[in-house]
This record gives C-alpha cells, sequence and structure tokens, in this order.
C-alpha cells in the first residue's frame, strides 16, 4: 500500500502535531509500508530523522499571495516554483505570523473550501502531481483543517482519505468574526468528504463529533506512539538529594499555563517544610509571547526567585531528553482541553511523574497508565498541593514514574501506533 502524508508544516518551530505525523511516517515504514511524507505550506521542523520530501505542497507564499490578490491565482505554474523553494519559505516564515489565528481567518476559510476557494490552483497542482508521479492507494491529512482538499483528492484519484485530529478547535475558537463562524460551517460541509478521522484519545473523540457534527462512529481512535530511541529504559532509582526540579515543556503561552506553575512555584517558595525548588522550562516562543515570559520573570524576581527559573527556549531531541531525565516532576497545567499531551508521554518515557489538570486528554491517561496526580484546571493554589503530594512522597513519585515509565513502553511506543493505524488503513480500503 502505498500512503500519502499531507503535513502541514508550523512555520519552523517544533510542533507537536508535525513532529507526531513524522514519528508515524518513520513507523509505518519501519513496518513495510510505503510512505510519502509531503509537507505542506512549509517544510516541517522535526527534533527526530525528518523523513518528508524535499518538495513543499501549498507552498506558503504562493497560497497566502493567492489569498491577497487575483493576478497570483493565475500566474504560471514554473514562476510559482521559484516561491516555493524550502529555503525562502523558512526565510518567510520567520516570526511565527504563518501561523497565527487572527491573521489567518480568511485564508482559513478559502482553505477550507477547497476547489471552490482561492487556492484552487495549488490543488490542481497537488492532484497532478499525485495523479502522474505518485498514484497513492490512500491519503492522510495531518490535521482537519486541511479537509478542503479532500473531495477532489477522492474524486481525482479514486482514493479514500483520512485526517488526524490533532487540537484544531483552539485554532478555530481564536480566529476573529466571521470567519470563526464560517470556518466551523465550512469544515463541517467537509468532514462528509472524510473516509475516517483518527483521534488520538477518547476524550478528543467524543469532543470533535460534537463539534463538527459527525456520527462518533466515523473517529476511530489510535493512540499515539513515541519513538523510544534514546529515552531511559530502566525504572529510576532514589531521587537525588538536594533541589527538587520540576519541568515544564511545551509552547510558552498563556494558553499552555506557565504562569500557573510559576505562581505554584511561589507558593512551595514559601512552604518551610519543603527543600529548595527550582523551575525549568522549555519550548517554542513566539515573539508576540516575549512580553508573556518577561512577566513571569519579573514576578519570580519580585519574590526573590529570579535563580530559581531557567528558560532553555526550543530544544533539541538530545537537549528534551536530557531536559527530561533531570526532573523531578514535570507539570503540564494547561489552560484548554488538550488533545494530545505528547510531552507527557516523554516524560514518563523517562520515569518522570506529572501532575496535570482533570480535563481534557489528562484524566485518560494518569488512568491508563497511573502516572501522575490530576489537580483542578487552572488553580495555582491545587496545582501547588499537588506538586507537593510528589515533592514530600518520594515513593508515591517513583511508583507513579515506574508505572507509566512501563506502559509507555508497552502500549505507546512508534511500532504499536503504527500498527493500529495500518489496521484501520486495511479497513477503509475495504470499504
Amino acid at each position: 500500500m502505498r500512503i500519502v502524508h499531507l503535513v502541514s508544516g508550523a512555520g519552523g518551530m517544533y510542533c507537536g502535531s508535525c513532529m507526531h505525523s513524522n514519528t508515524l511516517a518513520a513507523a509505518l515504514h519501519a513496518a513495510g509500508s510505503d510512505v510519502v511524507m509531503v509537507p505542506l505550506y512549509t517544510p516541517v521542523r522535526t527534533d527526530e530523522q525528518n523523513v518528508s520530501i524535499s518538495r513543499v505542497a501549498f507552498g506558503g507564499i504562493n497560497v497566502y499571495l493567492q489569498e491577497r490578490s487575483a493576478l497570483f491565482r493565475r500566474t504560471p505554474w514554473f514562476l510559482d516554483r521559484l516561491l516555493d523553494r524550502p529555503g525562502l519559505i523558512r526565510w518567510a516564515a520567520k516570526g511565527g505570523a504563518t501561523i497565527r489565528p487572527d491573521r489567518l481567518g480568511r485564508l482559513t476559510v478559502s482553505m477550507l473550501r477547497g476547489e471552490e476557494g482561492r487556492q484552487r490552483k495549488e490543488l490542481e497542482k497537488l492532484l497532478r502531481w499525485l495523479e502522474t508521479t505518485i498514484q497513492p492507494d490512500l491519503i492522510h491529512l495531518s490535521n482537519v483543517l486541511l479537509a478542503g482538499m479532500a473531495r477532489r483528492l477522492h474524486e481525482r484519484l479514486g482514493v479514500p482519505v483520512v485526517c488526524t485530529l490533532a487540537g484544531e478547535d483552539l485554532f478555530l475558537e481564536r480566529l476573529p468574526t466571521p470567519y470563526h463562524a464560517q470556518a466551523r460551517a465550512e469544515l463541517r460541509r467537509r468532514c462528509g468528504d472524510l473516509a475516517a478521522m483518527i483521534a488520538m484519545n477518547r476524550y478528543y473523540a467524543g469532543f470533535m463529533a460534537e463539534y463538527l457534527s459527525v456520527p462518533a462512529e466515523r473517529i476511530h481512535v489510535v493512540r499515539p506512539g513515541l519513538n523510544l530511541g534514546g529515552h531511559a529504559t530502566r525504572p529510576r532509582t532514589k531521587r537525588r538529594s538536594g533541589a527538587v526540579t520540576v519541568g515544564y515543556l511545551a509552547r510558552v503561552c498563556p494558553e499552555k499555563g506557565l504562569h500557573l506553575l510559576a505562581e505554584a512555584l511561589c507558593r512551595l517558595a514559601e512552604d518551610p517544610d519543603l527543600p529548595q525548588i527550582r523551575l525549568r522550562a522549555a519550548g517554542y516562543l513566539d515573539e508576540t509571547e516575549r512580553p508573556y515570559l518577561g512577566e513571569i520573570e519579573k514576578r519570580l524576581a519580585d519574590r526573590g526567585l529570579a535563580d530559581r527559573f531557567e528558560y532553555l527556549g526550543e530544544l533539541d531531541r538530545p537537549a528534551k531528553i536530557a531536559l527530561l531525565q533531570s526532573l523531578d516532576v514535570m507539570s503540564m497545567p494547561t489552560l484548554y482541553r488538550e488533545s494530545k499531551g505528547l510531552p507527557v508521554l516523554e516524560a514518563w518515557a523517562n520515569g518522570v511523574p506529572v501532575v496535570v489538570p482533570s480535563h481534557g486528554a489528562f484524566p485518560e491517561l494518569i488512568d491508563e497508565t497511573g502516572g501522575g496526580l490530576l489537580c483542578e484546571p487552572d488553580n495555582p493554589q491545587a496545582l501547588a498541593a499537588a506538586l507537593k503530594r510528589l515533592i514530600c512522597n518520594a515513593d508515591l513519585a517513583a511508583a507513579c514514574g515506574r508505572r507509566a515509565q512501563q506502559a509507555v513502553h508497552e502500549r505507546f511506543g512508534a511500532e504499536q501506533m503504527a500498527r493500529r493505524t495500518i489496521d484501520l488503513y486495511e479497513k477503509v480500503c475495504r470499504t
């Protein structure tokens, strides 16, 4: 079976959805599938071996220009290719504007309209290339915001089109008026063109069935899987003496909740029964979010805790694993209902217990692994109390880390994800 993965690039940042797609494509290839991973908009950035091809379809510069001017909807294809060079796209994508919902409302609606949208020329180019050169048996879209192209892909190539559900509601709910309502309407209309949708957990499958107004049976749950190379293979020994290190690994932005973790650190620092606690954070920081990080740093400095906080920036794979292995506990206190929780799985792969809010995918993950504690969302006092419980009870923390590490290595590896995905592909192709 020849599978084409169409994966939305994220403008040069490490993106959980991109990295998940890359891990899946690599695992499918290792399992014997013929996989072609094609970046859309921008090249894909991943901290593992990048298995995407060098060609970029729906090149971000052309997509933007065709949205802004009718002239570029009629330019010859050979001129378009000059603007699709990966290096030029990377340069143009610097600054993060390519992924900001407040600037992408009109473009999002146009893309969801597919062959009826302003980027129909890009769709025709992709169809021509797939038809004459690749000839796939199945097409997998990395997110449902690409559903606008599914109808023509199926009609022209005669193959099923499936997509992963990857937290698109967070993007859609930040679109400005009137594009939010238009995008929701188009998305509900276009989901009927998909042969199947894939969620990474039961929570998100149920949520998106209602959000997209589709029958629940059309959304299949395939657990995410990690490339476990480089992660710890043995359970942790006793906790290190000295300061306790709490970690954060996610985008630095209000919805991911780093400010809640900083406030919890302030509360814990006032507790005389606790050892010294430090907070180490890493993740993508958009230029627009620098004031947010600055406010966190100022608040900690005002409380005399400047030396207890360290922001490490974006980390490559070895540095990320080294960070995780330096932690005593990790927290990802998201304000929104998380759809994936991949950093939590990465912490567990290294035996690190977690504290996470009791919403979204987290209760399900904690129930399946026993890998940590839940706390009330958007409540720094509750977050601090849960962290204190793990800090003060080394046996509990070690047991949580050990159970979760075993669960990840047994049930959340890339190989298991690939097998379950192939089973779904075969089922879809038979119907």
